[in-house]
């Protein structure tokens, strides 16, 4: 069950008591908006998530805090579950106005170091996509980032405080859980209210997409993997309410979490089926999957897409030759998969 049809729909939704969502929009992203959830306490708002620090979306935040009497000066505290620029650089924007203390996970620091460098952020997808056998791809991937804004460095400041391994948070009269789930990232957090019922789930359970895996600028050895085992940490926490940040609330976050694992194991048997006896790449792989809703071929996404679904596709077979279902070599400084009693 979801809360409202149009989950996108602007204003301070009331969640439960004492917390409400407020979708902001987002530039150039078919996710259209990002959910930020105020928590009112006696010392002032605490937001999980912050947004994407564009025009927008800061309207949209004044003008739905000002439907519940309040201001961005009443904000305190940012939990921010993972570093990404529509969760967390409106945060930092925020933090510079009013003093707000923000908080991220640790894990994300070395992503953070990387897009914040002075001297420019050296996007690490190309190699990766030539890695996969996709050097077409690669050098259009190249053309599409030199014609994008930069990342502005002051956007991405260090938060006041770095969360580390599953501990308890005090926000007013209610205590958070704060839960490692690395996998969309390495630093992604999840906060989970157990009297209230409620799991604030950032990009890591997802009510009706799944979050991008193995595409972000500090390397995981298996991302697809340390997903997966995030994945069964939240189920077996209690089934709360699924307080996503893209989609509508929803009312399990088992039958969630279920669907996901159940949506990658189904990608790990095409994998593994399309490689066959090998040897192929992960570019050859993507290109027998079918890709969105609509199961559409790798060549009709467009190019941000396509990388997208190439780099996933790296990951699901590199879990399996973790698995022993696979295993890998290098030709020429390509990935090539086959069978464990061929080899590549």
């Amino acid at each position: 069950m979801s809360d409202d049809p149009d989950w996108t729909e602007p204003g301070a939704w009331p969640v439960a008591d004492g917390v409400h969502r407020i979708p902001l929009p987002l530039p150039m992203d078919g996710l259209r908006a990002v959910n930020v959830y105020v928590l009112e306490t006696e010392q002032g708002l605490t937001l999980v998530d912050g947004g994407w620090a564009v025009e927008a979306a800061r309207r949209r935040l004044d003008e739905a805090l000002a439907s519940l009497g309040r201001t961005v000066r009443d904000i305190t505290r940012f939990l921010v579950t993972h570093v990404h620029r529509d969760h967390y650089t409106q945060a930092v924007v925020v933090r510079r106005e009013v003093g707000a203390h923000v908080s991220l996970g640790l894990g994300d620091k070395e992503t953070l170091d990387l897009v914040a460098e002075p001297d420019g952020y050296a996007d690490p997808t190309i190699e990766r996509l030539e890695r996969a056998g996709a050097e077409k791809l690669a050098a259009q991937w190249r053309s599409h980032v030199a014609g994008a804004d930069r990342p502005d460095p002051a956007s991405w400041e260090p938060p006041d405080t770095w969360l580390d391994r599953d501990h308890a948070l005090t926000v007013g009269s209610r205590t958070l859980d704060a839960v490692s789930t690395p996998g969309h990232t390495r630093g992604h957090f999840v906060f989970a209210d157990r009297s209230a019922g409620l799991l604030f789930a950032g990009d890591h359970v997802l009510p009706t997409i799944t979050p991008s895996i193995g595409f972000e600028p500090a390397y995981a050895e298996q991302p697809l993997g340390d997903f997966l085992a995030s994945l069964a940490k939240v189920r077996a926490m209690p089934d709360l309410r699924l307080l996503p940040a893209h989609g509508p609330v929803t009312g399990s976050s088992h039958a969630r979490v279920e669907e996901l694992v159940a949506h990658h194991d189904e990608r790990l048997r095409l994998c593994r089926a399309s490689v066959g006896t090998g040897p192929r790449t992960a570019l050859d792989v993507a290109r027998d999957l079918p890709w969105t809703r609509r199961g559409r071929h790798l060549d009709d996404l467009d190019v941000f897409n396509a990388a997208l679904a190439v780099m996933e596709t790296a990951v699901h077979l590199d879990l399996l030759v973790a698995r022993g279902d696979l295993v890998c070599g290098d030709a020429d400084g390509v990935r090539e998969y086959a069978a464990p009693s061929l080899g590549p």
